[in-house]
Protein backbone atom coordinates (compact mmCIF):
# COMPACT_ATOMS: atom_id res chain seq x y z
CA UNK A 1 0.00 0.00 0.00
CA UNK A 2 1.26 3.33 -0.92
CA UNK A 3 1.95 6.38 1.85
CA UNK A 4 -0.52 8.55 0.66
CA UNK A 5 -3.30 5.70 0.58
CA UNK A 6 -1.98 4.76 4.16
CA UNK A 7 -2.24 8.30 5.03
CA UNK A 8 -5.53 9.06 4.19
CA UNK A 9 -7.05 5.81 5.85
CA UNK A 10 -5.56 7.35 9.31
CA UNK A 11 -6.03 10.81 8.54
CA UNK A 12 -2.62 11.74 8.43
CA UNK A 13 -1.21 14.85 5.95
CA UNK A 14 1.53 13.34 4.38
CA UNK A 15 3.64 16.45 5.63
CA UNK A 16 3.78 15.09 8.66
CA UNK A 17 4.61 11.77 7.69
CA UNK A 18 8.00 13.10 6.09
CA UNK A 19 8.49 15.53 9.11
CA UNK A 20 11.90 14.93 10.56
CA UNK A 21 12.49 16.96 14.26
CA UNK A 22 15.15 18.69 14.14
CA UNK A 23 18.72 17.91 16.31
CA UNK A 24 18.65 19.75 19.88
CA UNK A 25 21.48 21.99 19.52
CA UNK A 26 24.85 21.29 21.55
CA UNK A 27 26.11 23.17 24.17
CA UNK A 28 28.99 24.48 22.05
CA UNK A 29 26.51 25.92 19.50
CA UNK A 30 24.36 27.44 22.30
CA UNK A 31 27.59 29.50 23.46
CA UNK A 32 28.31 30.65 19.62
CA UNK A 33 25.17 31.70 19.25
CA UNK A 34 25.00 33.88 22.38
CA UNK A 35 27.97 35.10 21.61
CA UNK A 36 26.79 36.42 18.14
CA UNK A 37 24.15 38.18 20.13
CA UNK A 38 25.85 39.82 22.03
CA UNK A 39 28.06 41.23 19.48
CA UNK A 40 25.44 42.29 17.45
CA UNK A 41 24.52 43.96 20.93
CA UNK A 42 27.41 46.26 21.08
CA UNK A 43 27.96 46.57 16.87
CA UNK A 44 24.57 46.29 15.14
CA UNK A 45 26.16 47.62 11.80
CA UNK A 46 28.18 44.28 11.96
CA UNK A 47 27.12 41.73 8.77
CA UNK A 48 27.86 38.13 9.21
CA UNK A 49 31.42 38.53 7.77
CA UNK A 50 32.63 41.05 10.65
CA UNK A 51 30.84 38.76 13.56
CA UNK A 52 32.35 35.75 11.54
CA UNK A 53 35.94 37.85 11.91
CA UNK A 54 34.97 38.65 15.38
CA UNK A 55 34.63 35.40 16.80
CA UNK A 56 37.64 34.17 15.32
CA UNK A 57 39.53 36.61 17.14
CA UNK A 58 38.03 34.87 20.32
CA UNK A 59 39.76 31.80 18.91
CA UNK A 60 36.43 30.48 18.34
CA UNK A 61 36.60 29.00 14.49
CA UNK A 62 33.60 29.10 12.30
CA UNK A 63 33.03 29.46 9.15
CA UNK A 64 30.46 31.55 7.12
CA UNK A 65 28.05 28.70 6.60
CA UNK A 66 28.54 27.08 10.55
CA UNK A 67 27.52 30.79 11.22
CA UNK A 68 24.46 30.82 8.21
CA UNK A 69 23.32 27.36 9.87
CA UNK A 70 23.30 29.12 13.39
CA UNK A 71 21.50 32.05 12.75
CA UNK A 72 19.59 30.36 10.21
CA UNK A 73 17.93 28.37 13.41
CA UNK A 74 16.91 31.35 15.71
CA UNK A 75 15.94 33.07 12.62
CA UNK A 76 18.66 35.73 13.14
CA UNK A 77 18.44 37.51 10.20
CA UNK A 78 14.89 38.25 10.30
CA UNK A 79 15.03 39.26 13.43
CA UNK A 80 18.45 41.77 13.16
CA UNK A 81 18.72 42.32 9.43
CA UNK A 82 15.38 43.05 8.43
CA UNK A 83 13.53 43.79 11.60
CA UNK A 84 11.05 46.40 9.85
CA UNK A 85 8.60 45.08 7.36
CA UNK A 86 8.20 46.84 4.10
CA UNK A 87 5.18 48.58 4.67
CA UNK A 88 6.47 50.48 7.24
CA UNK A 89 10.01 51.40 5.55
CA UNK A 90 8.53 54.98 4.69
CA UNK A 91 9.39 57.49 6.96
CA UNK A 92 5.51 59.54 7.88
CA UNK A 93 5.04 62.94 9.47
CA UNK A 94 7.65 64.17 11.61
CA UNK A 95 7.06 66.85 14.38
CA UNK A 96 9.06 69.53 15.48
CA UNK A 97 11.60 69.28 19.15
CA UNK A 98 9.35 70.67 21.30
CA UNK A 99 11.47 70.01 24.77
CA UNK A 100 14.46 72.50 24.72
CA UNK A 101 14.78 74.26 27.69
CA UNK A 102 11.41 72.23 29.31
CA UNK A 103 12.41 71.25 33.28
CA UNK A 104 10.12 68.03 33.30
CA UNK A 105 9.29 67.64 36.65
CA UNK A 106 5.60 66.39 37.55
CA UNK A 107 3.22 63.43 36.32
CA UNK A 108 1.56 63.16 32.78
CA UNK A 109 4.02 66.54 31.43
CA UNK A 110 5.81 63.99 29.14
CA UNK A 111 5.58 60.55 28.37
CA UNK A 112 8.14 58.54 25.68
CA UNK A 113 8.41 55.23 24.36
CA UNK A 114 10.65 52.65 22.61
CA UNK A 115 11.16 49.18 21.12
CA UNK A 116 13.85 46.89 22.50
CA UNK A 117 14.13 43.01 22.02
CA UNK A 118 14.08 40.14 24.57
CA UNK A 119 16.58 36.92 23.57
CA UNK A 120 14.27 33.89 23.84
CA UNK A 121 15.76 30.40 24.11
CA UNK A 122 15.02 30.77 19.92
CA UNK A 123 14.52 33.90 18.73
CA UNK A 124 13.50 37.23 19.85
CA UNK A 125 10.40 39.16 20.88
CA UNK A 126 10.12 42.83 20.87
CA UNK A 127 8.93 44.52 23.86
CA UNK A 128 7.20 48.15 23.33
CA UNK A 129 7.16 50.40 26.12
CA UNK A 130 5.58 53.71 27.85
CA UNK A 131 7.31 55.40 30.15
CA UNK A 132 6.38 58.74 32.12
CA UNK A 133 9.60 60.95 31.96
CA UNK A 134 9.20 62.48 35.58
CA UNK A 135 8.66 59.14 37.43
CA UNK A 136 10.70 56.66 35.37
CA UNK A 137 7.07 54.57 36.13
CA UNK A 138 6.64 52.34 33.30
CA UNK A 139 3.21 52.92 32.15
CA UNK A 140 2.57 50.01 30.17
CA UNK A 141 4.21 47.44 27.87
CA UNK A 142 3.40 44.63 25.11
CA UNK A 143 5.32 42.00 23.60
CA UNK A 144 4.92 40.75 20.03
CA UNK A 145 6.90 38.75 17.82
CA UNK A 146 6.60 40.75 15.02
CA UNK A 147 7.68 45.05 14.06
CA UNK A 148 4.52 45.88 13.50
CA UNK A 149 2.95 49.29 14.23
CA UNK A 150 0.04 47.43 16.45
CA UNK A 151 1.71 46.52 19.42
CA UNK A 152 3.29 49.82 19.74
CA UNK A 153 -0.55 51.13 19.07
CA UNK A 154 -1.56 48.96 22.17
CA UNK A 155 0.41 50.01 24.57
CA UNK A 156 -0.18 53.38 23.69
CA UNK A 157 -3.73 53.25 24.73
CA UNK A 158 -3.43 50.76 27.44
CA UNK A 159 -1.43 53.94 28.99
CA UNK A 160 -3.75 56.21 27.93
CA UNK A 161 -6.74 54.22 29.37
CA UNK A 162 -5.10 53.90 32.82
CA UNK A 163 -3.30 56.91 33.52
CA UNK A 164 -5.32 59.91 31.78
CA UNK A 165 -2.82 61.39 29.18
CA UNK A 166 0.52 63.99 28.82
CA UNK A 167 1.21 67.12 27.56
CA UNK A 168 3.80 65.63 25.41
CA UNK A 169 4.52 62.20 23.86
CA UNK A 170 8.26 61.93 22.85
CA UNK A 171 9.21 59.19 20.62
CA UNK A 172 12.27 58.77 17.79
CA UNK A 173 11.58 58.54 14.04
CA UNK A 174 10.79 55.12 13.58
CA UNK A 175 8.33 54.23 11.16
CA UNK A 176 6.05 52.89 13.89
CA UNK A 177 5.79 55.99 16.04
CA UNK A 178 5.35 58.04 12.89
CA UNK A 179 3.15 56.63 10.69
CA UNK A 180 -1.03 57.97 10.69
CA UNK A 181 -2.29 55.19 13.09
CA UNK A 182 0.17 55.97 16.12
CA UNK A 183 -0.25 60.05 15.29
CA UNK A 184 -3.71 59.26 14.96
CA UNK A 185 -4.26 57.90 18.26
CA UNK A 186 -2.06 61.29 20.02
CA UNK A 187 -4.23 63.63 17.55
CA UNK A 188 -7.40 61.78 19.04
CA UNK A 189 -6.48 62.70 22.67
CA UNK A 190 -4.86 66.30 21.88
CA UNK A 191 -1.65 65.33 22.66
CA UNK A 192 1.52 66.96 21.33
CA UNK A 193 3.79 65.05 19.61
CA UNK A 194 7.13 65.21 18.44
CA UNK A 195 10.17 62.87 17.75
CA UNK A 196 13.58 63.46 18.96
CA UNK A 197 15.99 61.70 21.15
CA UNK A 198 14.87 59.15 24.05
CA UNK A 199 18.09 60.21 26.08
CA UNK A 200 17.22 63.18 28.00
CA UNK A 201 17.72 64.42 31.51
CA UNK A 202 14.90 66.11 33.24
CA UNK A 203 15.71 69.46 32.32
Amino acid sequence: MSIKKQCELIGLNRSSYYYQPKKPLQNKDLTLMNLIDELYIKHPFYGSRQIRNALRLKCYKINRKKFNGLCGSWDWFQWHQNPIPASLCKVNNLYPYLLKGIDINRNNQVWCTDITYLRMPHGFVYLSAVMDWSSRFVLSWEVSTSMEESFCISSLETALRRYGKPEIFNTDQGAQYTSRAFTGVLKANDIKNQHGRQRQSNG
